[in-house]
C-alpha cells in the first residue's frame, strides 16, 4: 500500500524526536517541509523526503498532499488548521489546538462544517496505558465509576506565554486523560499556588468525582505520573509514569504490567503514544473516520482546562458548559 502524501509544518526539537522518525513506519510519505528556518527545513527533507519550503500555503499548492501535520505553536496550530481545512486537507495539530477553548470550538465547527477531520496530538489517548485502562473501564457502566485521582509534575515553567505555560503545555495531557477516561465534566473547583501549582476537583456528569494534583517543582528527569482509578465492587486500577499498572478486580490481583526500565520517557513510540497517535492519524485518512483524539474531544479537554484554571483565579465553583458541534455532542462528522 502507498503511504499517504503528507506535508509537516515545524521542524523543531518535538517534531524532529517525535514525529519524523515515525512517519514511514506509521504509512506516511513525506513529500514536504515547512519551516521559517529554511536550513531546518531542507536538513529534514534531506533525511526523510520531500521538499523544502518556508510558507505552508505554496507547500500544500504544491505538492497537494493527503493531509498536513502541524507542530509550532497554539496560535499557529489555531490560524493554519482553518486554513487547511477550508483546502480540503486533513489536519493533525500538536497539543494544544488554540490557546483557548473558544478557538477549539471554532474549529471543530469548521470540521463538522467542512467534514474535514482535524485531530490533536493527545498522545496519551494513544500510549498503552491508558489504552489499556480505557479498555478496562468500557467494562462497567459508567454509572459505576467511584473516582480518578491524578499526581502529575514537571521541573520548572516560565509561565510567560501560552507555548512555555505549565497548565496548558504540560497538565494538559492529564486534563485530556481524565476528560477521556472519566467523560464530561458537571463541576469543578481548584485552589493554586500562582501558574506553578493547582490542587483541582471534579464532579463528573456520571457521578464520580476527581481530584488532581499539578506542579512545576519536580522533574522532567525522574518523572511524577501517578493515576488511581476506582470502580464499584473493588475494582481499581493503579498507573504510573505511562508504563506501569496494576489492576485489582472483586478485591483479588487480575493484572499487573511493571516494565524493566522507563519508558514513559523514551523512544517506544506505543509507551509514549507518540506512534500509535500518527499510525491511526494515517489510517483515518485512508478511510475517511475520524479519532479518539478528534478536534471536538480536544475542546472538551480545553473547556475544562479552563474550568480549572477559572476557579483557581476566582475562588469559584465553576460549572463545565460544553457547546455543542453540529447537533452532535460526542465528536464532528468528519470525513
Amino acid at each position: 500500500m502507498d503511504g499517504v502524501k503528507l506535508c509537516i509544518v515545524g521542524a523543531g526539537n518535538l517534531a524532529s524526536k517525535r514525529i519524523y522518525p515515525y512517519i514511514a513506519a506509521a504509512g506516511g510519505k513525506l513529500v514536504g517541509v515547512c519551516d521559517l528556518d529554511e536550513e531546518k527545513a531542507k536538513l529534514k527533507a534531506f533525511l526523510y523526503g520531500g521538499s523544502a519550503y518556508t510558507d505552508a500555503l505554496e507547500m500544500v499548492s504544491r505538492e497537494k498532499p493527503d493531509c498536513i501535520i502541524i507542530c509550532i505553536g497554539p496560535e499557529q496550530h489555531y490560524a493554519l488548521s482553518k486554513e487547511m481545512m477550508r483546502l480540503g486537507i486533513p489536519v493533525y495539530t500538536e497539543k494544544p489546538p488554540a490557546p483557548a477553548a473558544a478557538g477549539a470550538l471554532e474549529l471543530a465547527r469548521l470540521s463538522n462544517e467542512t467534514g474535514v477531520l482535524c485531530t490533536t496530538a493527545f498522545k496519551k489517548r494513544y500510549n498503552t496505558v491508558y489504552s489499556r485502562a480505557k479498555q478496562w473501564l468500557s467494562g462497567f457502566d459508567s454509572s459505576r465509576y467511584v473516582s480518578l485521582s491524578v499526581d502529575y509534575c514537571s521541573d520548572f515553567y516560565k509561565n510567560t506565554t501560552p507555548r512555555n505555560e505549565f497548565l496548558l503545555d504540560f497538565a494538559i495531557h492529564l486534563i485530556d486523560v481524565t476528560a477521556y477516561l472519566y467523560g464530561d465534566a458537571k463541576e469543578v473547583f481548584c485552589f493554586s499556588k500562582g501558574m506553578d501549582a493547582y490542587a483541582a476537583s471534579i464532579k463528573f456528569a456520571n457521578g464520580a468525582v476527581g481530584s488532581l494534583n499539578f506542579n512545576d517543582a519536580r522533574s522532567f528527569t525522574v518523572p511524577t505520573e501517578e493515576v488511581e482509578i476506582s470502580v464499584e465492587g473493588s475494582n481499581f486500577m493503579t498507573i504510573r509514569n505511562s508504563s506501569f499498572w496494576r489492576i485489582t478486580e472483586n478485591g483479588k490481583p487480575a493484572e499487573w504490567r511493571e516494565p524493566s526500565t522507563f519508558v514513559s520517557n523514551g523512544d517506544s513510540g506505543n509507551d509514549t503514544g507518540h506512534f500509535a497517535e500518527i499510525a491511526d492519524f494515517f489510517a483515518a485518512v485512508r478511510e475517511g473516520r475520524t479519532t479518539r483524539s478528534n478536534i471536538y474531544e480536544s475542546y472538551k479537554s480545553m473547556v475544562l482546562y479552563e474550568a480549572i484554571k477559572r476557579s483557581a483565579e476566582t475562588g469559584q465553583l465553576i460549572s463545565v458548559q460544553y457547546e455543542k458541534v453540529g447537533g452532535v455532542v460526542d465528536e464532528p462528522a468528519n470525513a
